[in-house]
């Protein structure tokens, strides 16, 4: 057994296709099939289903495969600790981003990273919480941005801001000059909602009670987009909750109301594994985002932090 049959393994259990492995790891198709069942004959166990469209572990493969990715983990983290220039970043990094907060996140602090660090090649990826907490565990992704608190012993946390809740309404929605609104007070049967799966929906949904979503509206719209959700608001169909970055160019207009204190926030956090050592990607990530949010998402007085699972 060798570590270039590790990661063999890791590269199909990751693509779930030969051909495609095989190019993701610069090899043929057949040396990679070779490897793969001489390493299946040493140790007497069958990796993968092949019979399936796309192939999936097998049972005692899933197995097989989560030690594999801790030990190529190990194995990267050793030379990390040797090499004279672990503080200086270069390779390639995965991030796995919210898509309720990958547009307004990524713009923060993209250009800067890329300027201040130019060995570096970052692949960024909109997904879905559990899909970046099930990533972040297996070793496909080293960040995640998202909405914490997590509660995963193997994940690390680091708190970044607290972006408030908005309600999004159409023009001729609120009283003139309403600044603010006690999240009961909502008309929740008006309400949208981002589809299953996102943090975001469950945090609409605890704040406003489970109680009658969408009910009088006459159809059923769940968007994967904060911004098809605010696109129907202004043409006058339905209110909805957005987070302030979405809104940061309207927070004068009448189609945005606060919520009363103490008002309801999302805690945003960069996640890593609890093994990762690169904490000089950590930190620029950080810095960059921190130095181009408002000042007042750093503060967590006369807020709620409102939980998604």
């Amino acid at each position: 057994m060798t570590l270039q049959q590790l990661e063999y393994v890791i590269a199909l259990d990751t693509y779930r296709h030969f051909v495609t492995a095989a190019e993701k790891s610069f090899v043929t198709q057949p040396t990679l099939t070779m490897q793969l069942m001489k390493l299946e004959d040493e140790i007497g166990v069958q990796i993968f289903d092949r019979t399936k469209k796309p192939m999936v572990p097998t049972k005692a493969g899933e197995q097989f495969v989560l030690k594999a990715r801790q030990i190529l983990r190990e194995v990267s983290q050793l030379k990390e600790m040797i090499s004279s220039d672990k503080n200086i970043l270069k390779g390639e990094f995965r991030i796995g981003v919210i898509p309720t907060l990958a547009p307004y996140i990524v713009p923060l602090f993209l250009k800067e990273f890329i300027h201040d660090n130019p060995q570096t090649h970052l692949k960024i990826y909109e997904m879905q919480s559990e899909d970046i907490i099930k990533s972040l565990k297996h070793d496909v992704l080293d960040i995640g941005l998202l909405v914490t608190p997590l509660n995963e012993k193997s994940l690390r946390e680091v708190p970044l801001f607290y972006e408030p809740f908005l309600l999004y309404v159409p023009d001729d929605y609120a009283a003139e000059n309403q600044k603010s609104i006690n999240p009961v007070d909502i008309d929740r049967s008006k309400v949208l909602l981002l589809n299953q799966g996102h943090c975001f929906r469950n945090q609409t949904l605890e704040i406003c009670n489970h109680s009658n979503t969408g009910t009088v509206l006459g159809f059923e719209y769940e968007s994967g987009s904060i911004e098809a959700l605010k696109g129907l608001v202004k043409k006058g169909i339905g209110i909805t909750l957005v987070p302030e970055l979405s809104v940061l160019n309207e927070l004068d207009s009448n189609n945005v109301i606060r919520l009363d204190e103490p008002e309801p926030v999302r805690e945003v956090s960069i996640v890593v594994h609890q093994s990762f050592t690169k904490e000089p990607l950590i930190d620029e990530i950080r810095k960059g985002i921190l130095s181009n949010i408002p000042s007042r998402f750093m503060k967590n007085e006369k807020r709620i932090r409102v939980k998604w699972r």
